[in-house]
């Protein structure tokens, strides 16, 4: 039996060796009788004598361990257009060889042993390197476009193994819960180490942007605890109650967060960052230290002069104020004719005087002046703060309703652009007073457009199923936008709008008419009496929306930063922020000493 089993096994390999070396032998013999070069039929005898080492080497590791060799690919590239072809077609004569290294034929007689040599040593790295370096090399000559695309793929694998991955957690966090609380049977043990287990996956596979091996064993294992859970958990009906429980519960919390995350942001708005406090002590101690006379602004005899440009700013900002001056002196045609009127509280009056004692904005006119002044102000004000029912300082403020008695304030002029603190002027608004306002008390510009970010209807913020707001107002009525307004106050003063004012806020005090704040009465105030102004003089959204487009800036008259996120704080949308940096004097020695930087 022995010599009849030595006989087999040198028959199989006799068998084997035939089948790799007969081709070989059978072009060779073809090329010796074709028109063939000698140096050719040596590198063909050393492409047999690398295939016979080869198939030799798997030969004897397939007897030894049962493992067979990844195939080794010789003088094969998908990707490139190197290739050495021997065929018989119509159009190519018998034992031509093709060398196209750039995709182009050539004949035998042109391919020198340099050029063969070198196709034969890329050939050989191809071999040793390992098949995906390998085909890395040969995916070379396709493009970026390829790798981008399996890049692509695999994020794309992993986010849905992930996802997987933590849908299983959350199955197992499900049926734990239905679990006794102090259980420590050994399927709750079993359950907690999948779910930690698979935690650390989740978490590695983030890390690392590919799922392992080891994860993927781990989420067969989870599913394997998944499925004996289902087997002893059948009663989907208590399950059902559990889950709507659990359910009700994080909508509870995810309300709550939500409450919270709105009142911060919204205190964050508020907030006087604490280089703002240090500069108006600065500038206040220095006013102070000023004698009486050299505390006046310069051209205050052009502040009753009904021939210019006037404009109205109520803030307690110093550099706001500053921003909203720079930026509109800078653009005028004539700034020698714009005056300014700042009216803030008494704390804030002498840190604004010294501003622009230190810094005047050319010829330009500015007044700053408190509210306190306006003694007759005091008893129409108690109706207002009685009936604001807020703690927001931006409803409860008396500069923000001391827009309503303009007319009162400055009872000397025809005509006053309103501007609100957090907006920047990038052209001339001196033309605005060459609009023909056809008998109308207010010229704004709309927000009733629904594609546009400023959209507001006017039952968003008025109660309309009160009887008295349905008969006079009307839903689908078109709103406007506070903070860059043109009033003809002599217009305003014939309609006694200011009483009309008073009305609605003794009626507000009775009855819920509108949210709180000066637009939603505004609405009503000044209802029928405005002039819509095209749009590209006032831009709103730059204090809450990020999308505004870079044209609609570029051709706007004036930017509004209007919403919580302020360019001065730093929750302020980044990409906006240059609009108002660009007139704030940031080498100013106080800001400086203040820590206040662009």
């Amino acid at each position: 039996m022995k010599p009849l089993r030595r006989y087999s096994r040198i028959l199989i390999l006799c068998f084997l060796s035939f089948s790799v070396l007969a081709p070989v032998f059978l072009l060779s013999h073809r090329l010796k009788h074709a028109d063939v070069s000698e140096e050719f039929i040596e590198d063909l005898s050393f492409i047999k004598h690398r295939t016979e080492a080869h198939s030799l080497s798997a030969v004897e590791q397939e007897g030894v361990g049962g493992l067979k060799e990844p195939t080794l690919l010789v003088y094969k590239d998908d990707n490139s257009n190197s290739s050495i072809n021997v065929s018989s077609d119509d159009d190519t004569r018998f034992g031509e060889v093709k060398f196209a290294t750039d995709g182009t034929r050539l004949p035998k007689n042109n391919a020198t042993r340099h050029d063969r040599d070198e196709d034969i040593q890329k050939k050989e790295l191809e071999e040793e390197l390992p098949v995906s370096n390998a085909k890395e090399v040969s995916h070379i000559g396709r493009g970026h476009d390829n790798s981008v695309a399996r890049t692509r793929q695999g994020t794309r694998i992993v986010d849905e193994k992930v996802k997987e991955m933590k849908d299983q957690v959350i199955r197992a966090r499900a049926y734990l819960n239905f679990t006794p609380t102090n259980s420590s049977s050994h399927f709750v043990k079993e359950l907690k180490l999948r779910i930690r287990e698979l935690e650390r996956a989740v978490s590695q596979s983030t890390k690392d942007s590919r799922v392992s091996r080891g994860s993927l064993q781990k989420m067969k294992a989870m599913e394997s605890t998944l499925s004996k859970a289902s087997r002893l958990y059948p009663d989907c009906a208590a399950m059902i109650k559990k889950l709507r429980a659990m359910t009700y519960s994080a909508e509870e919390q995810v309300r709550s967060q939500s409450k919270q995350e709105a009142f911060l942001r919204g205190l964050g708005g508020r907030t006087i960052p604490k280089g703002f406090h240090c500069l108006s002590m600065r500038l206040t101690a220095e006013y102070f230290a000023l004698k009486p006379e050299e505390r006046e602004l310069p051209y205050q005899h052009k502040l009753q002069d009904p021939y210019l440009y006037h404009f109205a700013l109520f803030s307690d900002n110093v550099l706001a104020c500053a921003v909203v001056v720079n930026s509109t002196v800078s653009t005028a045609s004539e700034p020698e004719k714009v005056v300014f009127h700042i009216v803030s509280d008494s704390l804030n009056v002498p840190a604004i005087s010294m501003w622009f004692l230190t810094n005047p904005p050319g010829k330009a006119t500015v007044n700053v002046e408190s509210i306190d002044n306006f003694q007759w102000l005091a008893t129409k004000y108690d109706v207002t703060l009685g009936k604001e029912g807020s703690v927001d300082q931006r409803y409860t403020s008396e500069l923000n309703h001391l827009r309503f008695y303009l007319p009162d304030i400055f009872p000397r002029l025809n005509k006053i652009v309103f501007l609100d603190h957090d907006v920047v002027v990038k052209k001339d608004l001196t033309r605005l007073w060459s609009i023909d306002m056809r008998g109308k008390v207010n010229g704004a510009v709309e927000t009733c457009k629904e594609r546009e970010i400023s959209f507001h209807r006017m039952d968003m913020l008025i109660n309309f199923t009160d009887p008295m707001v349905a008969k006079k107002f009307k839903a689908n009525s078109c709103t406007w936008a506070f903070g860059m307004n043109l009033f003809d106050l002599n217009a305003w003063r014939r309609r006694n709008l200011t009483v009309l004012y008073h009305k609605y806020l003794r009626l507000a005090k009775q009855r819920q008419l509108w949210l709180a704040g000066s637009l939603p009465i505004g609405w009503a105030t000044f209802y029928k009496d405005t002039l819509p102004l095209d749009k590209s003089w006032h831009l709103l959204g730059l204090g809450y929306d990020a999308g505004v487009r870079t044209e609609d800036i570029e051709r706007a008259a004036v930017v509004h930063f209007d919403g919580i996120m302020k360019p001065w704080l730093d929750i302020g949308i980044d990409k906006y922020k240059h609009l108002w940096n660009k007139h704030v004097k940031f080498e100013h020695p106080y800001l400086q000493q203040c820590n206040l930087h662009a």
